[in-house]
This record gives structure tokens, C-alpha cells and sequence, in this order.
């Protein structure tokens, strides 16, 4: 593989724009794509993939390279350069690889990756709030899976599609996916492409959206006709598959406290066909008071760590502090008080996190059941589903059934 000059400015501009600016991942890489009109797939494939991986393992990189940060465009240049030797790529004679002791890198990179922090490239805090929460052995193969690329998976809509329909349809656009078992509504791409442009995704046959995060909308067992309230909707992606379950029929109401967020659903509810949804901004306590007593299902889809999910965001383990996890935890538990009380008598509510930590999932379902407001519930079932088990992004659901 050779290096092209340009593409290498673009993952340095990156990995500046990330680490010193603080600025997301995915926003990052989604300007860089369009940075230049004509680089190809394979071009822009790795710009996105190296500035990824370089994000995923930047503390062993850095170790390798004796960068600290905040980095210098030099240093980065010395972690690209640590990436491109693991890789096996020739270092070009730039001045920016001058003096690269490759051979001192690999001895390192051996050295290094028998210790799991740097192995895995993770804060010590998270490694050892990992160990204390899953255990020794639970967390090591959690933590490895969390390591690797997300694999891209489809939620078909069955509003207007079949996944045997879709399938047929992305085929002849080039794009072959596989079935997953116990997944019904899921796709997975075989290879990675980009699914936006097809004619398919234009028409609303699909949305993109993790297999275990699809699994959260079937676990409200809701029925056309119902009242359903999504209460942390975001831009909407577990909304909009319950909609489609409930045949676009009954109500679902969505409600965020990020009026932005509930605008980009209004935009892919109407691509979807999809037009049973009530968008409500939660700006004070009236939205919620105005439904107490009044759904058959309620989901709470309650902000989290996203520990469960840190192969979509790999930057997340470094902005992550601790004192966010434990004032998310207060959060969670405000959450469940406040908002199970829209649940009807006979009801049901779901409240499920993108976390693998005990302590953000069935503890807190076992202190709201130990609650005032817990109390007119009784806990039906749960499902704790761990990256290096399913394959798939970490999350936990808990199944809650009001007396």
C-alpha cells in the first residue's frame, strides 16, 4: 500500500481537530469526507478508518511514540507514523517519518499490549471502574470486543418494505447484506458502504441502527392502537421502529428537552411513512404532568455512559470523566421517578441504557422498585446484552409492569 500525501494531511487535520479541539469523531470525519470531490471510496474509506483506529488505541500510540498531549501537529505525525508501521505499510521518505525507529516500535507495541489498559487503550479510572463492576476476566473480553469496528446494520421498515424486498433491492445497487438470527427486523452489510446514497434509504425502506438497539422497541411488546410515550426520543431511531410495529396506528408520542434533536426525527419520520407521532419538547414539568396516568407504554430510553457502545465512538473514552458517571447515575434515578408516573394502571415501561455497568442498569431498576413511585411495579424480565456475547454495541433493558 502506498501513502498519498493529501490523505495524510486530512487524518492529521483530524486527529488535531479531535484531541485538541475536542471536537466528535464522526462530525470530524463527516467534514473531512467532503473535503475533496475526487477521492474515491477506497480514498475516503481510508481517511475515515485511520483516523478511527488512531482515535481507538491513542493512548498505546502515544505511549509508543513518547507524545503527550496536547499534541503538536510533530506528534501526531509520530502516532500516524506508529500506526503505519504496526500496519506494515513502507514509511515514504517525508521529512515528517525522518528517523522513525520502526524496530524500536514493534518491540514496544509487544511490550506494551501485555498490559490491558494500553493493550485496549483505555484511561485507568474506566479500567478499573470495568474490573469492579463485570470482573477480571468479563471486562478484559468486553473491553477487547468494544475495540473493534462496528459492523454497519440496517432496521428494515416494515411500513413500506420486506428485509427479503430490501435485500433484493440493495443487491441491485451493489450492496449484498446478511441475516441475523434473533434479530427480525436486522441487516448487516456485508461490506462497509455507503448506504445513504441508494435509492432504498431515499424511499424510507431502512434505517440505520445497531441490532441490539433494535431489540429495545420489541421489548415494550406494544400493539396497534396503543398510547405509547418515547420520553429520551433524540432524533428518534427506536421511535420510529416503534411506530412501524404498531402499524402506524394508536400514538406515539415523542419527547426530548432537545428541541434540534425532535426536528431531525420530524425529517425521518416523513421519509419512513411514518405519521402516528406527536413531537413535545420537554422545556418544563407541564409536558409530563399533562400525561401522568395516560400511557399503555412508556420508554425510557435514559442517558448513560454509552460504555455499551464505544465501537461507534471511540472518542468517547476520552472525553468521559468520572464525576459524569456518577451525576448520570443521580440523573437516571430522577428520570425513572419523574417519568414512570405517565404509565397507566396495567401498563408497561421499558427503561434500558447503551451501558454494560450494573450500576447504571438492573441496580438502578432495584432501587426504583424499592421507591415511592417503584413500588406500583412489579419487574417482569431483562436483558443484559455484552458486545463480546452478541457481537453487537453493549445495552440492557428492563421490562416494568405498573399494578
Amino acid at each position: 500500500m502506498r501513502l498519498h500525501r493529501n490523505l495524510c494531511f486530512a487524518v492529521i487535520d483530524g486527529l488535531h481537530l479531535i484531541f485538541n479541539e475536542g471536537e466528535y469523531a464522526d462530525k470530524v470525519i463527516q467534514q473531512l469526507l467532503k473535503r475533496d470531490k475526487r477521492w474515491g471510496s477506497r480514498d475516503r474509506g481510508f481517511v475515515a478508518e485511520t483516523v478511527y483506529s488512531i482515535v481507538r488505541y491513542q493512548r498505546l500510540y502515544a505511549k509508543i511514540a513518547n507524545v503527550k498531549a496536547p499534541y503538536h501537529r510533530d506528534d501526531l505525525w509520530r502516532m500516524f507514523a506508529v500506526w503505519v508501521t504496526l500496519k506494515g505499510i513502507i514509511l515514504p521518505d517525508w521529512k515528517y517519518f525522518t528517523d522513525t525507529p520502526t524496530r524500536k516500535i514493534k518491540g514496544r507495541f509487544d511490550e506494551l499490549s501485555k498490559i490491558r489498559k494500553y493493550r485496549e487503550s483505555i484511561p485507568d479510572w474506566i479500567d478499573e471502574l470495568g474490573v469492579k463492576e463485570l470482573g477480571e476476566a468479563e471486562w478484559t473480553k468486553e473491553i477487547a470486543k468494544q475495540n473493534e469496528q462496528a459492523d454497519v446494520i440496517l432496521r428494515v421498515n416494515t411500513l413500506k418494505t420486506t428485509k427479503n424486498d430490501l435485500q433484493l433491492k440493495l443487491q441491485s445497487e451493489d450492496i449484498e447484506t446478511e441475516v441475523l438470527p434473533n434479530h427480525p427486523y436486522a441487516l448487516k452489510l456485508t461490506e462497509r458502504a455507503n448506504v445513504f446514497k441508494t435509492e432504498a434509504f431515499k424511499n424510507g425502506w431502512f434505517e440505520v441502527q445497531d441490532a441490539s438497539s433494535q431489540l429495545v422497541a420489541d421489548f415494550l411488546d406494544v400493539k396497534p392502537g396503543m398510547k405509547v410515550v418515547d420520553v429520551c426520543a433524540g432524533a428518534g431511531g427506536k421511535t420510529l421502529h416503534l411506530a412501524a410495529l404498531m402499524e402506524n396506528k394508536g400514538q406515539v408520542i415523542a419527547m426530548d428537552i432537545y428541541e434540534s434533536k425532535l426536528k431531525k426525527l420530524k425529517i425521518r419520520a416523513r421519509r419512513n411513512g411514518v405519521h402516528n407521532i406527536e413531537m413535545k419538547v420537554i422545556d418544563s414539568t407541564k409536558p409530563i404532568k399533562k400525561l401522568h396516568g395516560k400511557a399503555d407504554r412508556l420508554l425510557i430510553d435514559a442517558p448513560c455512559s454509552g460504555l455499551g457502545v464505544l465501537r461507534r465512538n471511540p472518542d468517547a473514552k476520552w472525553k468521559l470523566q468520572p464525576e459524569f458517571v456518577q451525576s448520570i447515575k443521580q440523573t437516571q434515578i430522577e428520570v425513572l421517578e419523574q417519568y414512570s408516573k405517565m404509565v397507566k394502571s396495567g401498563g408497561k415501561m421499558v427503561y434500558a441504557t447503551c451501558s454494560v455497568l450494573p450500576s447504571e442498569n438492573q441496580k438502578q431498576v432495584e432501587k426504583f422498585l424499592t421507591s415511592e413511585s417503584g413500588k406500583e411495579f412489579t419487574f417482569i424480565k431483562d436483558k443484559k446484552v455484552l458486545a463480546y456475547k452478541s457481537g453487537f454495541d453493549g445495552f440492557y433493558m428492563a421490562l416494568l409492569e405498573k399494578k
